[in-house]
């Protein structure tokens, strides 16, 4: 066995791991929901050979600096943000992410929080659960038709349009916005209408954010906009934090403008237990269980694990961020 160090950010099955034993030594961090500290990354970069990390493990330059012989940087999401990719790149780092794999399953779970926010599910169970529930009324927990709605997505890459597919059974007409439109063939086939983000915003009945993160889309979703879009519109968030302005979606959810709100991500993560939008009841929230099954976090992390194999024994990696290499 080489003496090459392979660290793991998380608890992974044995059955997962066996393909890095074989490599060198592997160091797994014991917790399973708290992630390593700063200086338990910082020692895993600066004596790793190659590193398996979540989107919670903050990878940033002084890290990679230190990096004498690390390899590759595999993240187990399809997101990145989490990693200082052009430090990597001068360091002639790879770094990886685990695409595809999760885009049905994360789909999924954008339409169930759709359907939870809009049919005002997560209230009727809890006043059942807490025995508040006295028996059928004609407007108890009414919430909002799903079919027939106008549907508009913020970033219609693969999960967009796994997306639209799925609300075309509901015969939802799809809006789009997108740094880049898609070819027109493309449009036909889901159908969906590009439009620009202010009419995007203005017509959608229900918004879907599924960008993936990126600093110039900080706060896009400001109070401005959130106020811009239609009266009992509802917006979900299922992409990553700090593209929506939380604390003018807690204003603009308690003013009535928006009817409701579903997220699965949030600017920190956790959410901090005195965060306001823990007491807007309607909005529906998630600890960011999008990819959240059995089957695709077991092929999530086998990939994570595929690329750092590939990696190591002198191959390109399969899922590179960064189509030229480092």
């Amino acid at each position: 066995m080489s003496d090459r160090r392979i660290f793991v950010s998380r608890r992974l099955p044995e059955a997962v791991l066996a393909p890095l034993r074989s490599l060198g030594t592997v160091e797994v961090w014991p917790e399973e929901t708290v992630p390593p500290p700063r200086e338990v990354l910082l020692e895993a970069a600066a004596r790793a050979r190659a590193m398996l990390t979540l989107i919670t493990d903050r990878i940033d330059a002084e890290m990679i600096e230190r990096a004498e012989s690390l390899a590759i940087i595999a993240n187990m999401a399809v997101g990145y943000n989490n990693i200082d990719v052009a430090a990597a790149r001068r360091r002639g780092i790879w770094v990886t992410n685990t695409p595809d794999v999760l885009t049905e399953t994360t789909a999924d779970l954008v339409m169930a929080l759709l359907l939870a926010a809009m049919r005002r599910l997560p209230q009727a169970e809890r006043a059942l659960r807490e025995r508040r529930w006295q028996g059928w009324s004609p407007f108890d927990f009414v919430g909002l038709d799903v079919h027939g709605k106008r549907l508009g997505i913020f970033g219609m890459g693969r999960i967009g349009r796994a997306v639209a597919r799925r609300a075309r059974g509901f015969d939802m007409e799809i809006l789009y916005h997108n740094r880049r439109r898609l070819p027109e063939a493309v449009e036909r086939g889901i159908p969906a209408r590009y439009v620009d983000f202010a009419a995007l915003v203005q017509e959608s009945d229900v918004l879907v954010i599924l960008a993936p993160y990126a600093p110039e889309l900080y706060h896009r979703f400001n109070r401005e906009v959130l106020y811009g879009m239609k009266r009992g519109a509802v917006l979900i968030v299922a992409s990553r934090g700090g593209i929506v302005d939380e604390a003018a979606l807690v204003e603009v959810l308690r003013a009535g403008h928006l009817a409701a709100a579903g997220l699965d991500v949030f600017e920190t993560e956790p959410i901090p237990p005195d965060h306001p939008l823990l007491t807007v009841e309607n909005a529906v929230l998630l600890p960011h269980i999008g990819s959240a099954t059995v089957e695709t976090r077991l092929k999530m992390a086998e990939r994570a694990v595929d690329n750092i194999v590939r990696v190591l024994t002198g191959r390109p990696p399969r899922d590179p961020v960064d189509a030229d290499g480092p």
